[in-house]
């Protein structure tokens, strides 16, 4: 029998979302015959308590039995059992400062730790994560943003909301000015973007016609980085070449700025990509935009403006483009950035229900079958006190 643990979300600010819904945790029994789940109790969890001992799991404050514990966010280093294997976000692939003692004390414990962000598919793919909820959340807020901003409408932030439903309600009876929104990103992130901006019946315009034409309706362009990035010497966009050599290439979005109100970033970025404008640039009289929904939230990254990130409480600061500082939102001289950093816990249970599924459906077969899954293997940073050969890179990281 296998003892499969649901841990308690306590890195603070506390998070809401869960691994699996009561619901799943039933279905996984029923898949996987034997299996037994043990629920840690939290006053946080988007889902109560009860619910879970109603569907038949039993909560307890000890999960030193189970032998696979599933969380979200980072696990606090007092909190780690010795010698389990354990499965959630460590964010110390990057070489996180901030997350260095972690992965310490996961070799020192013995820990096997297989992280969410590592599993892949074999091209490369992440195998599941919570960018669609990052996208809709992220979009909305900019809507948010940009009606405080122009006092023309006002929404209700998604934390406040029943559910993603209730999100999308609200733009039943509302009536949008004419604003031009630029969506850039072809990811997990920038879909679950198009999916709101299709849901409340945003118009699609093509990057000609949104750089060219006038429109009396709001309009949204999809812009991918053959866009918004081109060859140093002017030859053809080649999108494997653009992420082996970023170096080669420039920013192309420029002409954007000068149409655009409402920018919606969703791009992955690295600190070889280029910027998609420069501070210098955002001085320009001609540079239109007055909010930016920093989705990726790269600090001093994509956009140069987001100098810090924001909270779910206090989502938007104003950014002063002549003295390049922070100043409050909402002002007429500031271009507002929203750069939320996690995004889908505004709405918890649905990104919650949305994960869960996806473990259910392209983990746990593998997780508990063969030892030797490729997936599975492909995302195990350590066991039994090493870094595994993939993550060999971390030993000065952890030295």
């Amino acid at each position: 029998m296998v003892t499969i643990g649901i841990i308690r979300e306590e890195k603070k600010p506390y998070d809401k979302r869960v691994a699996f819904l009561p619901e799943q945790c039933t279905e996984l029994t029923e898949r996987f015959p034997g299996i037994r789940i043990l629920v840690q109790p939290s006053p946080h969890r988007c889902v109560a308590d009860e619910l879970y001992a109603e569907a038949g799991f039993e909560l307890k404050e000890d999960l030193s039995e189970c032998d696979i514990l599933f969380g979200v966010k980072e696990v606090p280093v007092e909190a780690l059992i010795d010698g389990k294997t354990y499965l959630f976000f460590s964010h110390t692939i990057k070489k996180q400062p901030h997350n260095r003692k972690l992965l310490r004390t996961i070799l020192q414990k013995n820990i096997r730790l297989i992280d969410y962000e590592t599993l892949v598919w074999h091209d490369g793919g992440r195998v599941l994560g919570f960018g669609r909820y990052a996208g809709i959340v992220g979009t909305h807020n900019g809507f948010l943003t940009f009606g405080r901003k122009t006092g023309n409408f006002d929404l209700q932030p998604a934390w406040k909301c029943a559910n993603y439903k209730a999100l999308v309600e609200q733009y039943r009876t509302l009536s949008l000015p004419p604003v031009r929104i630029a969506l850039c990103g072809d990811g997990r992130v920038a879909h679950g973007c198009l999916e709101l901006l299709r849901a409340i019946g945003i118009r699609e315009v093509t990057p000609q016609e949104f750089l060219e034409e006038q429109f009396h309706v709001p309009v949204y362009v999809h812009l991918r980085p053959e866009d918004f990035y081109a060859h140093k010497d002017g030859e053809v966009w080649d999108k494997a070449d653009f992420y082996h050599q970023p170096e080669n290439y420039i920013s192309s979005f420029r002409p954007y700025t000068r149409v655009c109100d409402l920018m919606i970033n969703a791009i992955f970025w690295h600190e070889k990509i280029p910027r998609f404008f420069s501070k210098e640039d955002m001085k320009a009289r001609d540079f239109q935009i007055k909010v930016i929904a920093d989705i990726s939230c790269d600090i001093n990254g994509s956009i140069p403006a987001t100098l810090r990130d924001t909270t779910i409480e206090d989502p938007v600061f104003g950014y002063h483009p002549l003295t390049e500082s922070e100043e409050a939102p909402y002002l007429k001289n500031t271009i507002d950035i929203m750069a939320v950093g996690n995004l889908p816990c505004e709405l918890p249970y649905d990104a919650s229900k949305g994960f869960g599924e996806q473990l259910l459906r392209h983990v746990m077969g593998p997780l508990l079958g063969k030892a030797d899954d490729p997936v599975i293997q492909g995302a195990t940073l350590t066991h039994d006190g090493k870094l595994l050969p993939k993550y060999a890179y971390l030993h000065d990281y952890v030295a």
